[in-house]
């Protein structure tokens, strides 16, 4: 499987469904979801960096653009390749840049529901940090990486950064109540730090889209309740186990008391390509990680 997948098919917005990519790297076998990727090439020539992160083996030119190669293995801890012939590059994009992965091999595509990967603290702790889930197929179990925190351990300054804040002027937003969905739970911190520091300290946390779905429509559910004095807004990922952020987002929007309640997609995965997955599905907002001082100004903007 090598070539431009990126114009491949799209699955309907909300659907909860994603299309994975499985590929190999030593003796472990892994996923990415076809949204991130958007070409699978052969190993072209890499040129060697000096002083560069241990997991980079290089850059390479791919057409007009000039890639930094990821050496997975290294990342996850394996072994190189014993037969690098069968050796692939997998061109990603995420946090608004591409990245190449090398892999050892890449086998299908799998289309399956979010709701069949578990969380990796449901098999593991050892999993935990590097892992968004894990996939239960036949009598395979594949790993779903965190590519992003891989990007980001290598390149800090790629991620979301507390001090950008400092450039927002300060205004009252203490009183106000925001759901957010994240299943990272380094994200999640990094985030409760984020919107704290901008003065946004009441934040309910859920670790995937089902948790903070099953918490709205309880809330929806109960006539006595005034959703306001809950929830005024929510932010959401769009990768979490059991319910992604564009069926979450789908959800809400097509619930009577809950449709009018602002949802922003804040997600690695925002591109020109994808944008209008989220306005299908009624997203208020669509703001990329790491546009940390964005999200705040767009929920300013959407509640204040």
């Amino acid at each position: 499987m090598t070539g431009d997948i990126s114009k491949g098919i799209l699955l309907e917005s909300g659907t909860n469904e994603l299309e994975v990519i499985v590929f190999t790297v030593g003796t472990g076998i892994f996923g990415i979801n076809v949204i991130k990727v958007r070409e699978i090439i052969n190993p072209l020539p890499i040129t060697k960096m000096p002083n560069s992160h241990p997991n980079i083996e290089g850059i390479l030119r791919l057409r007009d653009e000039v890639l930094p190669v990821v050496d997975l293995a290294k990342s996850l801890g394996f072994p190189p390749s014993e037969n690098p012939e069968q050796d692939k590059l997998i061109v990603a994009e995420l946090n608004q840049m591409k990245v190449a992965f090398h892999v050892h091999s890449v086998s299908r595509i799998h289309r399956i529901s979010w709701e069949q990967i578990e969380k990796p603290t449901d098999l593991s702790q050892g999993l935990q940090g590097s892992t968004i889930g894990v996939v239960k197929m036949d009598d395979q179990m594949i790993l779903l990486v965190d590519y992003e925190k891989i990007v980001v351990d290598i390149s800090p300054e790629s991620g979301i950064n507390v001090g950008q804040l400092k450039t927002l002027g300060k205004r009252d937003r203490s009183n106000k109540k925001i759901v957010a969905a994240e299943d990272s739970a380094i994200l999640r911190k990094l985030l409760e730090d984020t919107l704290s520091e901008a003065g946004y300290k009441d934040v309910r946390f859920f670790d995937d889209g089902r948790a903070a779905w099953d918490y709205l429509e309880s809330l929806a559910s109960n006539d006595s309740i005034n959703l306001k004095d809950h929830v005024e807004i929510v932010i959401t990922d769009l990768e979490m186990p059991k319910m992604d952020g564009h069926h979450l987002t789908k959800r809400i929007k097509e619930n009577s008391r809950l449709g009018a309640l602002p949802v922003i997609i804040f997600s690695s995965l925002i591109t020109d390509d994808l944008q209008h997955k989220g306005n299908v599905v009624g997203a208020d907002a669509q703001v990329s990680k790491p546009e940390i001082v964005k999200l705040v100004e767009v929920i300013d903007d959407l509640i204040l």
